[in-house]
């Protein structure tokens, strides 16, 4: 199927709501909405061509999960996360990670194997070419593809919906040199744990791996509290 094809069927099975939804996320990831964004209610209809009853469907349900703050007579604006809700995010995502990872290690085939040992050569090839822009999508995919590899079709969507969140805060972190490097170590820690088969070290490398992404996010956010500006990645 041609992804023109898949494009039309994706529109064709979401409500006007879910694609205004997608496209505020999308805005999210790429960096376009960042927090404290306010997103305009008129002009995001008249460019997506709809009408603003969907429009203000969609706030409602990122209000919901936790993306946007609705502020009366104000206007939409795009969360920002406190130190607490970061924490609990990360805690929230290192247990899914464990579990995954519990459930992937007895069950990963050669096949998927090979295909996460490609993503995690594409990551270390963004990462030394200075790649940034392209190192956070592709990490983001990696990580998504193991927890989808592990079969629970409700731990990959509360998964999702966690990492949503993440995407408000997760860009700090990469943004220190040296933490892109850091971070393809530990993928290569859990690809071997995964090639033993071995359950319990496929849980800890998994979890390790989000907590210390939490660590750098925390160190991140501290170089930006004392107006120091983030390093770019090595």
């Amino acid at each position: 199927m041609s992804s023109t094809t898949t494009s039309i069927e994706l529109l064709r099975s979401m409500t006007l709501s879910g694609l205004v939804q997608n496209e505020i996320l999308r805005g999210i990831k790429a960096g376009e909405l960042t927090v404290g964004a306010k997103i305009n209610e008129i002009e995001l209809s008249e460019r997506l061509g709809i009408s603003r009853s969907p429009v203000r469907e969609a706030f409602r349900a990122l209000e919901e999960a936790g993306l946007v703050r609705l502020e009366k007579n104000r206007g939409v604006f795009i969360r920002d996360l406190s130190d607490d809700e970061a924490a609990e995010l990360y805690e929230v995502r290192a247990g899914m990670d464990e579990m995954a990872g519990r459930r992937l290690a007895p069950r990963i085939t050669s096949e998927q194997l090979e295909e996460l040992r490609a993503m995690v050569a594409q990551l270390k090839a963004s990462s030394s070419s200075g790649g940034g822009s392209d190192y956070f999508p592709l990490n983001i995919a990696f990580h998504d593809r193991l927890v989808e590899m592990a079969g629970n079709a409700t731990l990959l969507g509360m998964y999702r919906q966690v990492v949503n969140r993440m995407h408000l805060l997760r860009r700090r972190g990469f943004s220190l040199s040296g933490s892109s490097e850091a971070s393809h170590a530990e993928h290569s820690q859990i690809l071997d744990a995964l090639a033993s088969r071995d359950e319990d070290a496929t849980a800890r490398a998994m979890r390790q791996h989000v907590e210390n992404g939490f660590q750098r996010a925390v160190a991140a956010h501290h170089l930006e509290d004392q107006g120091t500006p983030p390093r770019s990645l090595a």
